[in-house]
Order: C-alpha cells, then sequence, then structure tokens
C-alpha cells in the first residue's frame, strides 16, 4: 500500500464520527503500517458467544466487531499493554475488563450499566444508568452499540479504587489501541525516547485521537506522542528512521 491509498489524516477524522470509521482506520493502519488485516487475525462468533454465556451477559456491539476484526493481532493490540482473549475477560466492580496495563497498575473496561443500555435499546425500552459520568457527554444521544470506556488505576490504598472516565467511545479506544500497540512494537523501524520537546517543522500534526496523545506524520514516518512526556515513531523504511533521529536528536532507545 502507498500512501495515495491510506490517508491517515483522513482515517482518522472518519474514525471520530462513528465505529465504522474506527475500523477502516484500523484496517488502513495496520496495512499500511505494518501488514494487512486477515480473516484469521479475529476471534470467532462462537468463541465471543462462549465468553457470554461464561459472564453471563451480552458483549457490546463495538467490542465483538474490534475482536472479530483484530483481535488475534498481537502487534496491534499486546505490544506492551495486553488485550484480553474472550476467554479471558471478566467482571470486576461493576465493569466488564477487556484490558491491562503490562504491570497490573491499571485495567480498561466497560461499565456494566452501559452494556445494559444497549440491552434495553435492542428491547426498546429506557434505562437510567448511575455511576461514571463522562465530563460534557450527553449519554443519551451515544451510540449505544459503541460505549464509553472507564479506566481503573491500581492503587496501594484498595478502598480508593474507582473506574474513571477514558474513551468516549469503544471503537476510539480500539483504534488508539491499535495505532499505540503499533509504535511500541519490538521491531527495528520503532523506537521510543522520553522528551518533552515539541516536534521541528515538518511533521504534520494528525487528528487529536485518544486521550493524552498527539500524533504527528513525517516523511514515511509516524509519532505518537504520550502525555507530553515520551514518544515513539514507526517508520516505513530505515533511512526514514534515521531521518528521525536526526530531525529529532536525543536518547532514541534503539539507537
Amino acid at each position: 500500500m502507498d500512501e495515495t491509498e491510506f490517508d491517515i489524516r483522513a482515517a482518522m477524522a472518519e474514525s471520530l464520527r462513528c465505529r465504522a470509521g474506527s475500523w477502516a482506520l484500523v484496517r488502513g493502519f495496520a496495512a499500511y503500517w505494518g501488514e494487512p488485516l486477515g480473516p484469521d487475525d479475529g476471534f470467532s462468533d462462537a468463541e465471543l458467544d462462549a465468553a457470554e454465556q461464561r459472564l453471563g451477559l451480552r458483549l457490546p456491539t463495538a467490542l465483538r466487531e474490534a475482536y472479530r476484526l483484530f483481535g488475534r493481532r498481537a502487534d496491534l493490540t499486546s505490544n506492551q499493554d495486553v488485550l484480553l482473549t474472550p476467554d479471558e475477560l471478566f467482571v470486576l466492580d461493576g465493569a466488564l475488563v477487556y484490558r491491562a496495563e503490562n504491570q497490573g497498575c491499571a485495567h480498561w473496561g466497560v461499565l456494566l450499566t452501559d452494556l445494559e443500555r444497549e440491552d434495553a435499546e435492542r428491547e426498546g425500552v429506557g434505562h437510567e444508568r448511575e455511576g461514571v459520568e463522562q465530563e460534557g457527554v450527553d449519554r443519551d444521544s451515544l451510540d449505544h452499540k459503541d460505549p464509553p470506556t472507564v479506566i481503573r488505576p491500581d492503587l496501594a490504598d484498595k478502598s480508593a479504587e474507582r473506574w474513571e472516565p477514558w474513551e468516549e467511545r469503544f471503537s476510539t479506544a480500539a483504534a488508539v489501541m491499535a495505532m499505540t500497540e503499533k509504535l511500541l512494537e519490538d521491531h527495528e523501524l520503532t523506537d521510543f525516547i522520553e522528551s518533552e520537546d515539541e516536534l521541528p517543522a515538518g511533521f504534520r500534526e494528525l487528528p487529536a485521537l485518544g486521550r493524552n496523545c498527539r500524533w504527528y506524520q513525517g516523511p514515511d514516518v509516524l509519532v505518537g506522542v504520550v502525555e507530553d512526556a515520551w514518544m515513539t515513531a514507526r517508520a516505513r523504511t530505515p533511512q526514514a528512521l534515521e531521518a528521525l533521529y536526526v530531525a529529532v536528536p536525543g536518547d532514541w532507545l534503539g539507537e
């Protein structure tokens, strides 16, 4: 795939509109920055149905779509943090947990009350929600098939642990996961640096996607800036990675 076949700026912008846009972003991103998605890269409906039966609940539509599309692609899901397999999904304090930080320092989930909203939508009845509120979000206007996500940091004082708002849509969280994990892949064309410096001219800022994330595109290179404290990068060629080192000097991990 060449650059004319994948416009990452347009794909990221479209992903903010709907979950179909998020899945198109993941497809294009995987093909352009790695390997195209294949029919065996996701989990089967039977595996997801078994998880629902074990848990006694229905999985969100968006979660099922993500797992079917690329749930088995470790390069897009589990280079640093880990996307749980269907038989690893579990419920913790009112939320379905689908992802874990690599050292157990945090978990990501979807509140069960938001799952109930989709169930109520299927059944044509209303549902009142209590619990974590996303600031500035009108939940009645949301696509209940694509619920908000939450994060639960692991604290020394367990009594202080709470589910906190994360992304407004599961599909956004999944797309950001795919991009972030790819840039963290142990690969000769990826690298990492702790830096609070701004990128120089020549790197075009892309649409904002993901909490605490900024994205930039340079010649044959993609850079993710996380919490304004560290950068990850993926190049398409060794020459592009070397050019990044020249443009952004510093203690790159793999240089």
